[in-house]
């Protein structure tokens, strides 16, 4: 299944490109990893949190943030200036960034993509307020996604030829790691097409591997981390089933990933020299644009935008991948990205300008408990993009 990079190289370099457009002046930088949420079902409720939804504005991008109490309800608490600008991707039917995990909780930080003006913010959460910390910039073009583990953090840049870069944390500010920015090779413009931006940028639970998945050229790049968080200079390039987006790991050592084009999941294992091997068919759900993925419990829920439903898959006792329900909600807003809090799903619909907050019961149902309007439905192409939860 593993390419050679001279391979992978020539298929990116058959991606169409488009026109570049001017970014913006980014901001003064001033100068966290695999979440296995595994609790779900009805006994494990009771905690309160916070859940974070990322605007995405053009004008200044935002985070509202809402207080979520016990039945998983949610309130306004607030709305916090990022000090960057929202962005897009050009085409996009009703997702600006085309990505995953563009607000990343960690640790007591939440880290917001200011894909306009090429900057990450970073803030420290307290309950329901948020502390502006620092904006630094990306080490690219349009940021649209952030990997979290430990004292590492990783940035997917989509605009132009792609990157991925490193920052280390400490005390609550990141620090650019030396060589640690990799050059995807896409020959895309600033910024890029919806279908041809990288989509999603992890870290393995063993902190060995920065995974990046790529849409268009149907490959996923694996980076070996090094000595301070340093990047493999090559990476290994895999085949990745059909516009490969979304995904999360189940073990310490398989993934799931949302095919796009298939609408469909497929299982990987993670070979120890970061190769993905497929692990028995992709197993589709029927519905259209299958983007995001979100693991509750022993549950797995998929974001399938063109079709306003969320599907939900399991994996058996023997690793088979296995679609207990197409249907598990009908949205009927354009479902995007999703996160998680004490066992509850929340999932951000575009077109609806709202958040829903959905129970999950211990078979995987869920029934719906909260509904918050007021968001910015997506529209001119750019809408709002990236939620996350403590």
């Amino acid at each position: 299944m593993k390419r050679s990079v001279a391979l992978a190289a020539a298929l990116l370099a058959g991606l169409t490109s488009i026109g570049s457009i001017p970014g913006a002046a980014f901001a003064d930088g001033g100068g966290p990893g695999y979440h296995d949420d595994r609790k779900g079902g009805d006994y494990h409720h009771g905690d309160e949190g916070a859940v974070f939804v990322q605007t995405n504005k053009a004008e200044g991008n935002t985070i509202k943030v809402y207080d979520r109490d016990e039945d998983g309800r949610l309130t306004k608490a607030g709305e916090y200036e990022t000090g960057g600008l929202g962005g897009f991707t050009i085409g996009a039917p009703l997702d600006a960034l085309a990505s995953q995990g563009s607000l990343t909780y960690h640790r007591g930080l939440l880290f917001a993509v200011n894909a306009g003006s090429n900057t990450v913010t970073v803030f420290r959460v307290e309950g329901t307020k948020l502390h502006k910390l620092q904006v630094v910039w990306s080490g690219g073009l349009l940021p649209v996604s952030v990997a979290a583990r430990g004292d590492l953090v990783y940035v997917l840049n989509a605009g132009g030829e792609g990157s991925v870069q490193g920052f280390e944390l400490h005390k609550g500010r990141l620090s650019r790691i030396e060589d640690a920015n990799r050059s995807l090779g896409l020959h895309n413009g600033n910024p890029p097409a919806f279908g041809t931006a990288p989509a999603q940028v992890k870290i393995d639970p063993d902190s060995e591997f920065v995974l990046v998945s790529t849409k268009a050229a149907n490959v996923m790049f694996s980076y070996e981390i090094g000595r301070n968080g340093k990047l493999s200079r090559n990476p290994v390039i895999s085949d990745a089933g059909n516009t490969p987006f979304g995904f999360t790991f189940d073990t310490d050592d398989s993934l799931l990933v949302t095919e796009s084009g298939a609408n469909a999941v497929s299982r990987f294992e993670l070979e120890d020299d970061g190769a993905l091997d497929q692990v028995g068919p992709s197993v589709p759900n029927g519905q259209q644009a299958t983007c995001w993925i979100q693991r509750v419990g022993d549950y797995f829920f998929v974001a399938n935008a063109g079709s306003s439903t969320i599907s939900s898959y399991r994996v058996d006792d023997h690793g088979k991948l296995e679609l207990v329900k197409n249907v598990a909600a009908d949205t009927n807003g354009g479902s995007i990205d999703m996160t998680t809090s004490d066992g509850f799903l929340y999932v951000q619909n575009a077109t609806a300008g709202n958040v829903q907050g959905y129970k999950v019961h211990e078979d995987g149902s869920l029934s719906l408990v909260t509904t918050v309007e007021g968001l910015p439905k997506f529209a001119d192409g750019i809408g709002m993009e990236g939620i996350a939860a403590s």
